[in-house]
């Protein structure tokens, strides 16, 4: 009786969570058509304010040896990703005003849609622990996602950034 009523819960807990991500997903590509001015001068807020986050939690739970070569290998997959990610954001140029515009594509969220089943299937892997043979630092695991999320945020906007820069003084100099 007590297994039926603890792989209960352990469903209700996981229809919960479906339907959060389902409204989560449902809102963004509802906002995902929508057109967004893209201020290059703000591109690197998010990532400075994550990389003092990641600063702070580092400098008070720092890794070990091998937990930085790890952290920076995932930090360099974030990067790498990132780049991809970036480059499925859709920036256009007004060709009268110059006023840049970005808009999510479809890829982008369908990029950010593996990702989480990716993370649900670590997250999975970790819960079962010694039954699927998995035997994993906590506090390793979150230093490597702060990584990558640091090399994601980064890097995204950074091609961002670079390619809307571009394409800015592209159309500067075909007005000129």
């Amino acid at each position: 009786m007590q297994g039926h009523a603890a792989q209960s819960g352990q469903f209700t807990q996981y229809a919960i969570t479906a339907v959060f991500v389902v409204l989560v997903i449902g809102l963004r590509l509802f906002r995902m058509r929508q057109t967004r001015r893209l201020r290059l001068e703000t591109l690197w807020v998010v990532p400075a304010i994550y990389l003092l986050f990641a600063a702070f939690m580092y400098t008070e739970f720092p890794p070990t040896s091998t937990g930085w070569l790890i952290c920076f290998a995932a930090l360099a997959l974030g990067g790498a990703i990132g780049w991809q990610r970036g480059k499925l954001m859709k920036i256009e140029v007004d060709p009268e005003t110059h006023s840049l515009n970005q808009r999510a594509s479809p890829a982008a969220m369908l990029f950010i849609i593996v990702l989480i089943a990716i993370r649900f299937g670590a997250r999975e892997a970790l819960a079962g622990g010694g039954s699927y043979g998995f035997h994993f630092n906590a506090m390793l695991i979150t230093d490597v996602l702060i990584a990558f999320a640091l090399g994601l945020f980064a890097v995204t906007r950074l091609e961002m950034y670079l390619r809307a820069r571009r394409m800015l003084e592209e159309a500067r100099a075909a007005r000129a």
